[in-house]
Formats: C-alpha cells, sequence, structure tokens
C-alpha cells in the first residue's frame, strides 16, 4: 500500500450511488476473544459504504469498542475478515502491516483525547505526526496541517498550544483533524462526544456530517447514546453482548425498531416523540435471568422469550433494508398495549 500526495481526495458518491456501490468497509463472521478466550464479538456481519456514516451503538460491555480496535489490528480477531476497499486487513501480517497503519487509510479517533494526545506535544505536532510516519515532506505536511484544523474549525493560532492548555472542544476537534489529516478511505470515531456538553456535542457530530461529504470516507460513530446518533448517522446497528440485533436506517430503528432491545433504546431517547417514547416504555424488561450459553442473546431479559428462543436466532430482513436477530420480530410489537 502506498501513499499517494498528487492525487485529489475523490468527492463521495451521490447517495443514489452511494447506496449500491461496493461497501467501503465490510466485516463477515468477526469473532474476537481476548486472553481467557471468553468470547467479545460472535458471528458480526457489517457494511459501511464511502461517504456514509455507520452509527454503532450498545450499551457498556456490548462490544463496540473491541469492534473498533478490531478493524484497526488493536484487538485479536479470532475468525473471519475485515476488508477495506476489497483488502483483506485480517490477513496483514509484518512489513505489508506496517506499510499499511503507514499509509493512515484507516484512522482511529480514540474516545477521550486528554488521555489520547501527548501532552507534551504541540497541536501542530499531534495533527502532523501521521504524516510524519506516512514520510510526507515537512513543506506538504505543514500546509495539510493548516488545512485539516481549518476543516474542524480550530484558529491556526492554536497551532503552538499543547493539550493541557486547550478547552474539550477544542481537544476533540485537534483529535478529529489528526485523524482526517492522512486523508483516510474509513475513519471510526469511539465515543467522540461523550465527554462533552450540548454545545460542543453538537459542533462535533455536524463536523462529522460535513466532513464525510466533503473528503468521501465511511465513517463508524460508536456510541451508547441513541440521540447522538439520530441527527447524524445514515444508518445504525445495534449490539447486545457481542452480537448485531438490529441494523437498518437510522430514523426507522429509532422510531420503528424490531428488536425489544432496540426498543428499550429508542424508549430512553429524549428526541422521539413523547407519546412513541410512551408506547416503547411498555415494554418492561423482566427481573434478568442467568443468560444461556447458547441461543437469543437477549432472552434471559426479554418480556416476550418463550421456548422457541433457545437456538441462536438468524438475522432475517423483514421488512426492505431491516436485519433483525429475534425469534419474535416484529410479531412482539403486537403485545406491547396489552
Amino acid at each position: 500500500m502506498t501513499v499517494t500526495t498528487e492525487a485529489p481526495t475523490p468527492a463521495p458518491p451521490a447517495p443514489a450511488a452511494a447506496a449500491t456501490a461496493a461497501p467501503r468497509l465490510r466485516i463477515r463472521g468477526l469473532d474476537v476473544a481476548y486472553h481467557r478466550g471468553e468470547p467479545v464479538l460472535s458471528g458480526v456481519d457489517l457494511d459501511a459504504r464511502a461517504g456514509e456514516i455507520l452509527g454503532v451503538i450498545g450499551e457498556t460491555g456490548s462490544g463496540k469498542t473491541t469492534l473498533a480496535r478490531a478493524v484497526v489490528g488493536l484487538a485479536p480477531v479470532t475468525a473471519g475478515r475485515i476488508t477495506v476497499d476489497g483488502e483483506d486487513r485480517t490477513a496483514l501480517r509484518g512489513r505489508a502491516l506496517r506499510a499499511a497503519r503507514r499509509a493512515g487509510a484507516v484512522q482511529y479517533m480514540f474516545q477521550d483525547p486528554l488521555r489520547s494526545l501527548d501532552p507534551d506535544l504541540t497541536v501542530s505536532r499531534l495533527v502532523g505526526e501521521p504524516l510524519e510516519i506516512a514520510r510526507v515532506p515537512a513543506a506538504e505536511r505543514a500546509e495539510r496541517v493548516a488545512a485539516a484544523l481549518d476543516q474542524v474549525g480550530l484558529d491556526g493560532a492554536l497551532a503552538g498550544r499543547t493539550p493541557g492548555r486547550l478547552s474539550g472542544g477544542q481537544r476533540q476537534r485537534v483529535a478529529l483533524a489528526r485523524a482526517i489529516v492522512t486523508r483516510p478511505r474509513l475513519l471510526l470515531a469511539d465515543e467522540p462526544v461523550s465527554a462533552l456538553d450540548a454545545s460542543n456535542r453538537n459542533h462535533v457530530l455536524r463536523l462529522l456530517d460535513r466532513l464525510r461529504h466533503d473528503l468521501g470516507p465511511a465513517v463508524v460513530v460508536i456510541s451508547h447514546d441513541l440521540d447522538s446518533l439520530a441527527g447524524v448517522a445514515d444508518r445504525i446497528a445495534v449490539l447486545y453482548r457481542g452480537r448485531v440485533v438490529e441494523e437498518g436506517p437510522a430514523e426507522a430503528v429509532l422510531t420503528e425498531p424490531l428488536h425489544p432491545y432496540s426498543a428499550l433504546l429508542a424508549a430512553s431517547a429524549p428526541s422521539l416523540d413523547p407519546g412513541r417514547r410512551a408506547d416503547l416504555a411498555l415494554l418492561r424488561t423482566p427481573a434478568a435471568r442467568p443468560p444461556a450459553a447458547s441461543g437469543c442473546a437477549f432472552a434471559h431479559r426479554c418480556p416476550f422469550a418463550g421456548p422457541d428462543c433457545a437456538p441462536r436466532p438468524a438475522a432475517v430482513e423483514p421488512r426492505p433494508g431491516r436485519l433483525v436477530a429475534c425469534h419474535r420480530a416484529p410479531d412482539w410489537r403486537s403485545r406491547l398495549a396489552r
């Protein structure tokens, strides 16, 4: 893999073309297990296309961050494939892996910039470091650092400051500038707004939305907050205990969830219509039972679980563009008002 500095960044595809284009990121059958062999992700299938924002949501421990770390090679993949523009990232080893990382086609935006940014480096050094690793000439580095800071709305006068002399919102924008300075094809943003106040949260989300149009990467946004994804994501994938239980257009997942767990998440979203939120809130979670070793991952918490939930549900497409792994979807919805 090589870095080209002369060719302009290609424009993102039009929405209609993006829907039919080959996925920039393709994940198939992904399993991840840590040192004790306990699975963190199991059989994950996901796609993200150029110019698209895919939101990945789930509660703490669902495997969201592990998924992003697996894509960039920071988590141990025990089975499955991760491809970026057709290149199998799970097959890269040694020199090929180092070359791919230097090229910067896949970039990771960490959750906490105060911890992920070197406190002793200036903003210009921090943003320019990926270009230095990619062996971009110094003169070009300076131009691209200035352009990246401008793209995220940071005054060039801040370039000489260290992270400790910046506000939380400014640090997060420095982390974003660092992630986009290599003009990546895939950007993974791990809880990019969880530590920000409402004003900065909205600003960063708007930046992500604009940059995916201007620069054309596929963007995966990891979040535990459905509201944060509602205004920016094109599609949402819901993770529960390391498995994708639902995937579909963002608005549809928010307003008409097909999986009981997705409905619980939607019922807690303040942006949802109060009447609709009250309807979903009728789905009361029973006292949790010990989860089964196999079968539906949510069955031990689901008010609609029955004997037929013993096998693990396969993902089905009950409606166009919607995938759900639930033995009772969407029939459980008719029982909400009972």
